[in-house]
């Protein structure tokens, strides 16, 4: 990756909501807010079909698990993508990477708006994942080293720009969903082109004093994993994933609600990942260490889930549950994403690659898992299978903590 981003520290940084204040999060370069709304554009596309996941279902004459397919193509291809994007920013630089994800975005979500069957969708998401990985693995390469605050709060601004692209993102679908299920899909498009306009204006060209003397390959990410701390990381994250992504992809065909209803029930629960990413984690990590709180928000998950499919007929339990859920995934993709980038040392691009590659795996995997549980079986199994997996990443993290113990840092004296 280029040389702009900064060396992995022999120490990790703890992320101090004191320091966070007395240095200002906010007095960031407008190269860093370029990218930063990028980011919630992009990150809309996670959650933008989920309020019209039963419309997709019902007007192309489709099953419940072959609309799941739509996380499982986006997130299958960008598991393997991530593979490439060290290698391809290498050579192209950031801002080209960036830039090149963006059209990517649009050209297949707009596309995706235009046809007609469940299989055209399905591989045109695939596409769409293609775009995102680009971008989203480049995005925090990004913010990293264009940020003049630190690593810690350049990776919380990161969190923030997800939890508020994955929060307006249902919010939007719903809404334009209620007009059309094709509505979402050039949204999206159209915000893409603006985003792209405004990293060309504002994102400084690459330095030619500052390229890197050499390219990343597609090897290094695999040659990264060999760090038993990274590989740790990326399994328990494809684990706890698979709970992520069935909640994601399949919560929405048993709450009963609408276009309107489910897109502010996903904002709730974007809202609480947005808040917790940012204001709450910090404070879990300075108090209590990465692993513990990592495990605490993870164990917490699993039994919102486990509600989820003791008592899948009460809507009200469901909706809840998917709601508060964001808090926990908030505060553990925060601590998750800063051990990650301190876990080996790796450049901060290919630690990102090869976490990401992990984990979305395990979200390829659960979308269509859960939809086939629920016709096979009962719609209540999906969320207990979820849970379980849940709860192994949990065990698996404990059982391998005397590898973590360089990225547990607790607050002294507390």
């Amino acid at each position: 990756m280029s040389s702009t981003q900064p060396s992995v520290p022999s120490q990790p940084p703890v992320l101090d909501p004191v320091e966070v204040e007395k240095k200002g999060i906010l007095a960031q370069p407008k190269a860093v807010w370029a990218v930063f709304f990028a980011c919630i554009i992009a990150f809309m596309g996670l959650g933008l079909v989920d309020p019209i996941l039963p419309a997709i279902a019902s007007q192309l004459d489709a099953s419940q698990s072959q609309v799941t397919l739509l996380f499982t193509s986006y997130n299958a291809v960008m598991a393997v993508a991530m593979l490439i994007t060290g290698m391809l920013s290498s050579r192209i630089g950031i801002k080209g990477t960036l830039l090149s994800g963006i059209v990517i975005i649009a050209i297949f979500s707009a596309l995706g708006g235009f046809s007609n069957d469940i299989w055209t969708l399905v591989g045109l998401r695939g596409g769409w994942g293609l775009g995102n990985a680009l971008f989203v693995a480049t995005a925090l390469a990004a913010i990293v080293s264009l940020s003049n605050s630190g690593a810690a709060k350049a990776i919380i601004l990161y969190e923030a720009a997800i939890g508020l692209g994955i929060s307006v993102g249902p919010l939007l679908g719903g809404w334009l969903g209620a007009i059309s299920w094709r509505g979402p899909f050039l949204g999206v498009a159209s915000l893409m082109v603006i985003a792209f306009i405004g990293l060309t204006i504002l994102m400084p060209k690459a330095d030619p004093a500052k390229k890197p003397q050499t390219k990343t390959t597609l090897a290094d990410p695999f040659r990264a994993l060999k760090h038993r701390s990274l590989f740790v990381f990326g399994i328990a994250a494809a684990l706890y994933n698979f709970g992520f992504f069935t909640l994601l992809a399949y919560a929405p065909f048993v709450m009963g609600l609408d276009e309107h209803g489910l897109g502010y029930v996903f904002l709730g629960w974007g809202m609480l990942l947005a808040v917790t990413s940012v204001f709450m984690a910090p404070k879990l990590q300075h108090r209590f260490g990465t692993i513990k709180s990592m495990c605490a928000m993870l164990t917490l998950f699993a039994l919102l889930l486990l509600a989820m499919g003791l008592w899948t007929s009460t809507q009200w339990v469901v909706i809840v549950s998917v709601i508060l859920a964001g808090a926990f995934l908030g505060n553990n993709n925060t601590l998750i994403t800063t051990a990650v980038m301190n876990a080996a040392p790796v450049e901060r691009s290919t630690a990102s690659a090869a976490y990401s590659f992990l984990r979305f795996i395990g979200g390829a995997i659960a979308p269509f898992t859960a939809g086939k549980l629920a016709e096979i079986y009962n719609p209540s199994l999906p969320f207990i299978v979820g849970a379980g997996f849940v709860m192994l990443s949990v065990v698996f993290i404990l059982f391998n903590k005397n590898h973590l113990k360089h990225v547990d840092i607790a607050g002294a004296g507390h």
